[in-house]
């Protein structure tokens, strides 16, 4: 399987399947692209997928510091530009995965077609953001995993089957803690952090590129619907699934991706 070096101490793990126009899969938090395993067969029956595992995560570097959605989208960047040589992709991203795709775009205009986001890490709430700071003291001490594992539980509800919940369980368990503090806290309190609104709707704002955003919360996407600019943006809410929706109905996630893209010409 394919390594790229993309930094001065960050090497990512990738695959590349299929052929045809390229989808860039971004996983989330605690996750790594085993995440798409569900999907990338069948996406790449007509395109190129390319699955990267995000610095501090799965078989990628671990760097000291570092671990930010805005450095893990430059390191996107760097690992389409100059070491694959593709000029475009749509971006798939998932929670976190989201927050890193949205940055590309808005950093990287030209290097982004479209994005899909999935059930995104951003646009939280105040009432929400108020727990923040205690877990990310949590993540910073000496039980660090428990504490993951207990923000995982608002990921999954009664429809998120047992194995979903394990294979998520598992993989925070392998997580180095610091990596999952730094890049918890970059997300949603830190200076550049666009997690939270109104932060998140300036930023935002900011993508020009098409965006298919797939919700599991119908306050949050009639929120991010009202930011998006492109005509050809699309807002659908699957209500009572998880957070992890695309792993919970990969099929029906699989089909809507492909219909959309198509619309794009992609």
């Amino acid at each position: 399987m394919p390594y790229a070096d993309v930094g001065e101490d960050v090497r990512l793990f990738y695959t590349d399947d299929g052929d045809g126009p390229p989808l860039l899969l971004v996983h989330g938090w605690g996750a790594d692209s085993h995440q798409w395993s569900w999907h990338i067969d069948a996406f790449a029956a007509r395109h190129r997928v390319i699955a990267v595992d995000l610095r501090g995560h799965g078989y990628s570097s671990v760097p000291a510091t570092g671990n930010t959605p805005r450095a893990m989208a430059g390191d996107l960047h760097a690992l389409l530009a100059g070491h694959l040589g593709v000029p475009q992709v749509v971006a798939v991203g998932h929670s976190m995965g989201a927050q890193v795709v949205s940055v590309l775009a808005v950093e990287h205009p030209a290097r982004v077609r479209g994005i899909v986001a999935v059930d995104p890490g951003y646009g939280m709430t105040a009432d929400i953001a108020a727990g923040f700071p205690q877990m990310i003291a949590g993540l910073r001490g000496e039980h660090a995993h428990t504490v993951a594992e207990q923000i995982d539980e608002w990921c999954t509800n009664a429809a998120t089957p047992a194995v979903i919940r394990r294979w998520h369980k598992r993989r925070l368990y392998g997580m180095p803690p610091h990596v999952l503090a730094e890049a918890f806290e970059a997300m949603f309190t830190g200076p550049e952090a666009i997690g939270v609104r109104p932060a998140s709707d300036d930023y935002l704002a900011r993508r020009g590129c098409p965006v298919l955003s797939i919700w599991s919360d119908p306050e949050r996407a009639r929120w991010e619907a009202a930011l998006l600019r492109d005509p050809a943006s699309k807002v659908v809410c699957w209500e009572g699934s998880g957070h992890r929706l695309h792993e919970e109905r990969a099929a029906e996630f699989v089909h809507l991706v492909e219909r959309w893209a198509r619309r794009l010409g992609w």
